[in-house]
């Protein structure tokens, strides 16, 4: 199975011949240079690919895409608010380092004691918030000025302090 990372999702159609905005948490603009395909979730759980014909950066947050077979505004109007997925390769070609979203797959360390790996990034406004996998119980890690204490690019790891008790919160229901 093709390891796929979760970059955003189409908002809105362009124009009349099937051209869409993908709205994506990559942190820069992009036109997403080198990629053949997105994945595409039409029905929960269920990602297909659709190959890439066009893409122009339009902003740091947006590009817009034109997919094959997608040739008319009512086809494309069908894929919108649908959740889009890079190949992780491709993925890790085209996020900026300082993106949130650069996370995934961090190891957090709390306390010298490493917790799981980043599952998910979840944007706030004043804190992200990280959910990792713990003894198969999701458990969401704040990340603000508070509770981080350094992130290793390197090593691929995330340092926190967590507040005392909040794991036992998650790992004791």
């Amino acid at each position: 199975m093709i390891e796929t990372v979760s970059v955003g999702k189409l908002v809105a159609v362009v124009g009349l011949k099937g051209e869409m905005i993908l709205q994506h948490a990559l942190g820069k603009k992009t036109d997403l240079q080198g990629v053949v395909a997105l994945m595409i979730e039409e029905k929960s759980g269920s990602k297909l690919p659709y190959f890439l014909q066009v893409a122009k950066g339009k902003a740091p947050d947006e590009v817009v895409v034109q997919l094959e077979g997608i040739d008319s505004r009512e086809k494309a109007t069908a894929l919108l608010q649908k959740q889009v997925w890079l190949k992780k390769e491709d993925f890790d070609k085209h996020v900026a380092k300082h993106a949130s979203i650069s996370l995934l797959g961090f190891m957090v360390i709390d306390h010298g004691k490493k917790l799981g790996e980043i599952a998910e990034v979840i944007e706030q406004p004043h804190q992200l918030l990280c959910t990792i996998f713990i003894n198969e119980k999701e458990v969401l890690i704040p990340l603000h000025e508070d509770s981080l204490l350094k992130i290793d690019q390197q090593k691929k790891q995330v340092h926190v302090q967590l507040p005392e008790g909040l794991l036992e919160i998650y790992l004791n229901t």
